[in-house]
């Protein structure tokens, strides 16, 4: 059965954990479902599409703002049209359960007032 990672509460880790395994991380991947990617079982990775760079800018703020707010704090990167939001759990310098839910609260954040 499938956890709603979006609302469960993103915990961050505080580190003495070693990273998810890629057989503790696929059924995480298949609970996150909206096109992220694992790579090199070590972060998540999303690129968004936008029709132009005020909505992509508009989509960086809210993501960034949803960082501020739980501090869990993505790489974003922003150019004309999209955003690619890259995420792992710096500490443990691989993915803990928190980057999935961080990365599930983003997709919800994008999408309850799509941007543009």
């Amino acid at each position: 059965m499938a956890r709603d990672l979006a609302s469960m509460e993103c915990v961050p880790c505080r580190g003495g954990v070693p990273p998810l395994r890629h057989e503790e991380i696929q059924p995480y991947l298949a609970d996150l479902d909206n096109d992220w990617r694992v790579i090199d079982d070590h972060h998540l990775e999303k690129e968004f599409r936008f029709g132009n760079f005020r909505e992509a800018l508009e989509a960086t703020n809210r993501v960034g703002e949803l960082a501020e707010e739980i501090g869990h704090h993505p790489d974003i990167e922003l150019a004309w049209g999209r955003m690619k939001v890259t995420v792992w759990t710096h500490k443990i310098d691989g993915l803990h359960e928190a980057d999935f839910v961080f990365a599930a609260k983003a997709d919800r954040a994008l999408a309850q007032d799509p941007v543009g």
